[in-house]
């Protein structure tokens, strides 16, 4: 519910109470006594749904910028006609939509103050950054929490399809901003951690099981990256909290970008590769979530005349969008093919050793592990090395022929094989 208070310029005052009556709305007139070029106060309890179409109304009998219309919160309105209104609002309307102008507030209100982002970007970076070298998810969703790229994400959707060009451009310069201060953040606190040895000589980053999952993002980071688009825009829409939601978009954007950080202060540029192109395909699928999905709930400017442009400059922008995502898929369709070819690989190398143990009377497989060539991608299986169970003095002696034979021609080339025997009882 929503208390919509408005100032009634001179000569309108009975344009306005026809369109009030016209919308079969409850209202309180006062007079206005300052003076100056109105002559009255509206005061109108309204469900949520009803504010937008009721303020164009009011548009069209009079009410331009130059009034004051103020949109607040209402706890409790206590009328039966209001219940009447809003189960009629509610059959043409979507009951949680918030206004445009209310959203467009929202969405101004979520792009912090400057110099307030940029604190709590480098604070979250860092913190992130300690949490992945740490590999300690606490950490890493503790940095998220205080990271505020939720508003400039929504800011930027909101201005291009209410057609409002300062808040479009600011929410887009936060967003590359923010990025770009989170990177360097990183950056920094990993050269110094690694400098200052507050970490081992030799650490492997790569090894490091929080590191290494955003080194090689599949189609599945779409998935993450839309959803939390989707998610922000709707929270948004319908006046809930975005705290939460702003924690989702801050998974898929936060600790990406420490990794691409951590991957220049190691000199590892197959690190920053990997981890700064999840970076951009989630900045820029958050993005076109909040587009389409703004869209598709029929938000447009407040005057229709501008409907037009703000169509085409969110034509423009989606196409701009799915181009550059679909650029970037391209990395992704590799990784998610190499994982494909890894797994199937692996398990045509452990069958193709269970098969030929199978006709080994008294051995049985105990494990199987490979190791590839070095590098993030496209790995090739080098050595395998497997252990089997014998019985106490068995040890077959064909054994590593036969299996050298079947997993050469397996992986189409010369694999080092290393069997290993333990011995196994039966009772």
């Amino acid at each position: 519910m929503r208390l919509v208070q408005i100032t009634i310029p001179a000569g309108k005052r009975e344009a306005i109470e026809g369109a009030l009556d016209d919308e079969d709305v409850d209202y309180v007139l006062t007079d206005e006594t300052s003076g100056r070029e109105y002559t009255a106060v509206a005061y109108v309890p309204l469900p949520t749904n009803a504010v937008e179409p009721v303020l164009e109304r009011l548009r069209e009998a009079g009410i331009d910028e130059q009034a004051y219309t103020v949109v607040v919160e209402a706890n409790t309105v206590i009328s039966r006609r209001f219940e009447e209104l809003q189960d009629r609002y509610a059959e043409e309307r979507d009951e949680e939509r918030i206004a445009r102008e209310e959203l467009t507030s929202k969405a101004a209100d979520l792009a912090p103050a400057t110099w307030s982002y940029a604190i709590l970007t480098v604070v979250s970076a860092v913190i992130a950054t300690a949490g992945l070298l740490l590999d300690s998810p606490a950490v890493i969703v503790g940095s998220m929490v205080i990271a505020p790229l939720i508003g400039p994400a929504m800011a930027a959707s909101v201005g291009t399809v209410v057609d409002d060009e300062a808040l479009f451009r600011r929410g887009v310069g936060l967003q590359v901003a923010g990025l770009a201060l989170a990177v360097l953040s990183a950056a920094v606190f990993a050269f110094l951690v690694r400098n200052l040895y507050l970490i081992p000589p030799g650490f492997d980053v790569t090894a490091t099981p929080a590191i290494r999952e955003r080194l090689l993002p599949d189609f599945l980071s779409l998935v993450v990256a839309l959803g939390a688009g989707v998610a922000g825009v709707v929270s948004l829409s319908t006046g809930v909290s975005t705290a939460l939601v702003g924690v989702m978009i801050a998974v898929a954007l936060i600790p990406p970008a420490a990794t691409v950080g951590i991957g220049i202060a190691w000199g590892l540029p197959t690190v920053s590769l990997g981890s700064g192109v999840l970076t951009l395909v989630n900045v820029l699928s958050i993005n076109l979530a909040a587009l389409a999905v703004l869209w598709y709930l029929g938000y447009r400017p407040t005057h229709w005349f501008r409907e037009d442009d703000a169509r085409a400059s969110t034509l423009k922008r989606v196409l701009a969008l799915v181009v550059a995502i679909a650029v970037l898929s391209v990395f992704l369709g590799g990784v998610t093919y190499d994982t494909y070819a890894r797994a199937t690989v692996d398990g045509q190398i452990d069958e193709g050793v269970n098969d030929v143990v199978a006709e080994t009377p008294g051995v049985t497989v105990q494990d199987v592990s490979v190791e590839r060539s070095s590098g993030l991608f496209f790995q090739q299986p080098q050595r395998v090395e497997i252990t089997v169970g014998v019985s106490p003095g068995d040890r077959p002696p064909d054994l590593v022929d036969r299996l050298d034979e079947r997993l050469d021609t397996i992986v189409a080339t010369d694999l080092t094989i290393e069997v290993r025997y333990v011995t196994t009882e039966t009772a």
